[in-house]
């Protein structure tokens, strides 16, 4: 997942912006959810693999996705101090149990 630079046809620079995928922990907030990326990285002394999770605000327009669901975010320009992701598509979402 680099941000290497291409050319588009017309001839103008276009840096591919990173994606990733996550469950989306909270969609408390109004055109926002907030979606955890889990990582598996080595530790160096021990040379296991351990989790790391990471939380991103990402922007909802049409409150469309819950919690729960997996999902692909892909970075964009900022849309508030903390919100620097957009949700680009639903991955998985959780069956629903019928009451």
């Amino acid at each position: 997942m680099s941000a290497e630079p291409t050319t588009d046809p017309s001839g103008r620079k276009r840096v591919s912006r990173r994606r990733l995928i996550g469950r989306i922990k909270s969609d408390k907030m109004n055109k926002t959810v907030v979606v955890e990326v889990v990582r598996y990285k080595m530790d160096a002394m021990y040379k296991k693999y351990i989790r790391m999770r990471k939380r991103y605000k990402a922007h909802d327009e049409a409150n469309e996705f819950r919690s729960g669901d997996r999902v692909e975010i892909v970075e964009h320009k900022p849309y508030s101090k903390e919100k620097r992701w957009k949700v680009v598509r639903l991955i998985e979402r959780p069956a629903q149990e019928l009451s």
